[in-house]
């Protein structure tokens, strides 16, 4: 019974991940070609801030200078349960401080719920609303961009997520190299093929019609996850921007990195709860490949899971038990195909890194330590699963205070 438990399941999870890596070839490509508009939109650009004054005034700064007609769009910073000056800091740059107190709702999802239905009820509606965080850097364009796919039909729309300091530490590479390869081999390829796209926190723009047919709604610990289901469930897929960049800042340290990380997979085990199964059952009734892509994106966690418990079973067996006792397909394999699917594995993140024109040599070196933070993604999944009912959100303090032009200038150095 329990080897056909473990060659079932290694076989389900071999098939995924050549699935995954098929689909990764189709972002090989970028297309130039796209339908290019006047500026027409109009757009509420919230920002989501706890505590931010340290970074807050760089992306105020960074706001003004977005190449987009200055009455056409307006900057609400949401000051959520802020015990610092973030809110004299905006108002100081003219920006509108929404300041929100609420110790019972915490977090970024709650806040922007409230700050939505602030918006509402303002005398100006806008066509659209931009998300981004408060240690954020957005591209000069990245207003024209959303212009241009709101023209073209797009009601939720997710920008290019890059790093802003990618060469302060080893664990803040790691972030870059993992995003650099989101965004092209998983991103661009699946925006490629006209399938759905997942939302990732910030850089994200929503039609101001359909959050209002549907509410935001999304209060977990990753809200971005959580709309992502919710708007796919409804048929409105997000689409993937790959020239509107917007550049965030990592953590520093391993410690921070593993409580942001920790706080997402809480939030992912919930989220995958609630919308797997019926985002499933819904691919399946109606032969729809990208709604079965995205609930497969939304059971990651368990794989991740089901891996990292089926690796340490054997490795127990092994090591404790003189085994093998449990079945294994790969040991059946040829060795070498277990050394291919390895390298072929590490080669897409330099592949992604490549394509990407990724120029920052810090980065090369910290290479050396990247299996460690990949690693690490399974203690995490495992602890988050006898955590994930913990709703507590955690702030990720940010401290790094970079301005656009030094950024970019790095890139192309």
């Amino acid at each position: 019974m329990i080897d056909a438990l473990f060659v079932t399941l290694q076989v389900i999870l071999a098939a995924i991940a050549v699935y995954q890596f098929g689909f990764s070839l189709f972002g090989l490509r970028k297309k130039k070609k796209r339908a290019v508009h006047a500026p027409q939109k109009s757009f509420a650009v919230l920002v989501a801030a706890h505590n931010e004054e340290e970074v807050v005034g760089a992306l105020m700064e960074n706001l003004k200078q977005l190449n987009y007609p200055r009455e056409l769009y307006d900057v609400f910073v949401i000051c959520d349960n802020c015990t610092d000056n973030t809110a004299a800091i905006v108002r100081e740059h003219g920006m509108n401080a929404c300041v929100r107190t609420n110790a019972n709702l915490r977090g970024k999802g709650y806040a922007i719920e409230w700050m939505l239905k602030e918006l509402w009820a303002l005398p100006r509606q806008y066509d659209a609303v931009v998300m981004f965080d408060a240690d954020n850097l957005a591209h000069t364009e990245f207003l024209m961009e959303m212009n241009h796919d709101l023209c073209t039909g797009a009601r939720v729309i997710q920008g290019y997520i890059d790093t802003k300091n990618p060469e302060d530490s080893w664990i803040t590479a790691a972030y870059g190299v993992s995003y650099w390869y989101i965004n092209r081999l998983w991103q661009l390829s699946r925006h490629n093929l006209k399938m759905a796209n997942f939302l990732g926190g910030t850089g994200m723009c929503f039609e101001t019609n359909l959050l209002k047919e549907m509410g935001w709604g999304a209060t977990s610990l990753v809200e971005d996850l959580e709309f992502t289901m919710r708007s796919a469930s409804k048929g409105v897929y997000p689409r993937f921007n790959y020239d509107a960049k917007v550049f965030d800042e990592k953590p520093l340290t391993f410690k921070a990195s593993s409580r942001q990380r920790l706080r997402w997979m809480q939030g992912h085990f919930t989220v995958a709860r609630r919308y797997f199964f019926p985002l499933l059952w819904q691919g399946i009734k109606e032969r729809s490949l990208t709604k079965f892509d995205l609930a497969l994106y939304g059971a990651n966690v368990y794989i991740v899971l089901l891996t990292f418990l089926m690796t340490a079973v054997m490795w127990i067996d092994n090591a404790l038990f003189d085994g093998p006792h449990i079945a294994n397909i790969y040991g059946h394999l040829p060795l070498w195909l277990g050394y291919l699917a390895v390298g072929a594995n590490i080669l897409t993140f330099l592949l992604a890194m490549v394509l990407e024109k990724v120029k920052f040599k810090k980065v090369y070196l910290y290479l050396l330590a990247f299996p460690v933070y990949l690693l690490s993604w399974y203690p995490i999944t495992f602890y988050a699963f006898f955590t994930q009912n913990n709703k507590q959100w955690s702030h990720t303090k940010h401290t790094r205070v970079v301005r656009l032009e030094e950024v970019q200038s790095k890139q192309v150095s």
